[in-house]
């Protein structure tokens, strides 16, 4: 880790029934349900986050779980905003694109399959403030499968990056 890099944790969590950002931009988002941000999260091989809106969906099975570094966000800024599911401190999720992500917070270790980047919305003016959509383009985090149950807390978190092996998939 280099030196200038805070130690790696998972700082939010994020499990939500419902989708926020539907329709217009202009019309603002749906009201957030109680207990939305949550101090930890079960995650199921395969399916994402038991009670979030995108868990077992077979169209979100590649995207299921989301993860974005806190220092990509405005200041300011969480989860309840982005709609990600986990926010690091100290972990360049970004560039994981194509290797599996290992999260160990204590639970034993979690399994991610970094798939592609996540993309920001246009939703991201409006929720954060005009210029976050922007910003955010090649820092809004990454879509990711579960390939182990398993259980992600806020707090420290011990990292591993592993790369594909030739002819694996990603």
């Amino acid at each position: 880790m280099p030196a200038d890099r805070p130690a790696p944790a998972v700082v939010q969590l994020l499990a939500s029934p419902v989708h926020r950002y539907v329709g217009r931009p202009a019309d603002g988002p749906a009201p957030a349900p109680p207990g939305e941000l949550v101090e930890e999260i079960q995650l199921r091989a395969g399916l994402g986050i038991v009670g979030d809106r995108y868990f077992g969906r077979p169209a979100h099975r590649e995207a299921s779980v989301t993860v974005i570094a806190q220092e990509s966000l405005p200041a300011g800024a969480d989860l309840r905003q982005v709609r990600r599911n986990v926010l690091t401190v100290g972990i360049p999720v970004d560039e994981l694109v194509g290797s599996v992500l290992v999260l160990d917070t204590g639970g034993g270790p979690v399994r991610l399959r970094v798939n592609r980047p996540a993309n920001p919305c246009a939703w991201m003016d409006v929720a954060i403030g005009p210029g976050a959509w922007k910003a955010l383009r090649r820092r809004g985090g990454v879509r990711c499968t579960p390939l182990t149950d398993g259980v992600l807390r806020v707090g420290p978190v011990r990292v591993e990056v592993e790369e594909p092996g030739p002819g694996q998939r990603p």
